[in-house]
């Protein structure tokens, strides 16, 4: 076995419908998406093994993916995104024309202010951890392309910096944006981020 883990998580690029609140909201890839993610991906093929969210927007490019590179491919109901409540599926713009207070305040401390509806933060915070983690043993010194959402990629990247849950909106996670980590498989170990948003070489 390995003495790393490498842990690369790929943002979905653009979905059809562009920028919003999108949560469990289904919206496939738009024709730029697809592109932002083969870009992102290139030729490499490293990857051991691919897993993926469930939603479409993530799930119909992984599985493209393992079978161009003949890798196994797991989906993951665990590594969906966060729902957004009464938001889902509007803008961020319209949000904030209909309620700047509240969306102001769910940017500072996502704890305080939750969405009405959504699922609250420190739930999903939960969530992700537990499927990162058992996504950790199950892999253990193996090369593993998680593609998720971005707020499961801020969360993963919270766990790995100990930074609290209220600033995980500090964390940028742009459309098909590729995150790498290398966690040794020694658990007393310090996790390192490689790179966020940055390029495969």
């Amino acid at each position: 076995m390995n003495e790393f883990t490498i842990g690369d998580l790929l943002r979905h690029g653009e979905p059809e419908g562009g920028q919003k609140f999108r949560g469990a909201i289904d919206d496939p890839l738009s024709a730029r998406g697809c592109e932002q993610m083969r870009a992102a991906v290139g030729d490499y093929g490293e990857w051991e093994t691919i897993i993926s969210s469930p939603l479409i927007r993530c799930a119909a490019f992984a599985q493209a993916l393992a079978q161009q590179l003949n890798r196994p491919l797991e989906i993951v109901e665990d590594f969906t995104e966060i729902g957004f409540g009464v938001w889902e599926g509007q803008t961020v713009a319209a949000v904030h024309d209909a309620e700047p207070q509240a969306l102001g305040r769910f940017w500072r401390d996502p704890i305080a202010y939750p969405i009405p509806g959504g699922e609250p933060v420190v739930d999903f915070d939960r969530r992700i951890a537990r499927a990162w983690t058992d996504l950790l043993e199950r892999y253990r010194g193996r090369h593993v392309l998680l593609v998720a959402h971005g707020g499961v990629i801020r969360m993963i990247l919270r766990q790995l910096l100990d930074m609290p849950v209220r600033r995980i909106w500090r964390i940028e996670a742009p459309f098909a944006s590729l995150t790498r980590m290398r966690l040794h498989c020694d658990p007393e170990a310090e996790p390192h981020l490689v790179f966020h948003n940055g390029r495969l070489a």
